[in-house]
């Protein structure tokens, strides 16, 4: 009876936090991504976030699937969300080709984070319609990503566009319908 009480406890523990597991997966995996990219390696850096917003992805939908929604997990995941889909992508991209324009192109890094900041501060204050105000910042740091892979194919100017472009959408009063 007492391994009984201790297996089923144990199992609805970790039950209750499987989907805060995969929130603090993808944070891993955004700040590894940071490091390797600090490191040089630019590639993994882009594979890890990927990777990242694959559990990004399944941790909600674990979270309402298994009912375990709660504040906590949605103030984790948006922590999550600003190192894997901000500054991750952010310093890739700086890495990869906006470095060259010294102060500017920090300045268009650092703004772009400032965006997903407050992108992720507004959904957490804002009543659950449906349909998210302004690009997700999850969305707007895997474009970023993808963007990266431009860089051989495009003038170096169109990389502070699009930043500047995901920027203003994270922040823009759009409605877009949640998937």
């Amino acid at each position: 009876m007492f391994l009984h009480d201790v297996l089923d406890s144990t199992v609805k523990k970790v039950k209750s936090q499987t989907a805060n597991l995969l929130t603090l997966a993808n944070l891993s995996l955004g700040g590894f991504a940071i490091i390797v990219a600090i490191n040089g390696n630019l590639n993994l850096s882009l594979l890890l976030i990927f990777i990242a917003a694959l559990a990004d992805r399944f941790d909600g939908m674990v979270a309402r699937k298994l009912n375990i929604e709660s504040d906590l997990g949605k103030q984790l995941d948006s922590m999550s969300d600003i190192i894997s889909f901000g500054v991750a992508p952010a310093l890739l991209i700086y890495q990869g080709i906006l470095s060259e324009f010294g102060a500017p192109g920090a300045f268009f890094i650092v703004f772009y984070i400032g965006c997903g900041a407050f992108r992720l501060a507004r959904f957490n204050i804002t009543e659950n319609t449906g349909y998210f105000t302004g690009l997700p910042i999850t969305a707007a740091g895997v474009l970023a990503t993808l963007s990266f892979l431009a860089i051989p194919h495009v003038p170096p100017q169109t990389f502070l566009f699009i930043m500047l472009t995901l920027s203003l959408l994270m922040v823009s009063p759009f409605k877009l319908r949640k998937v």
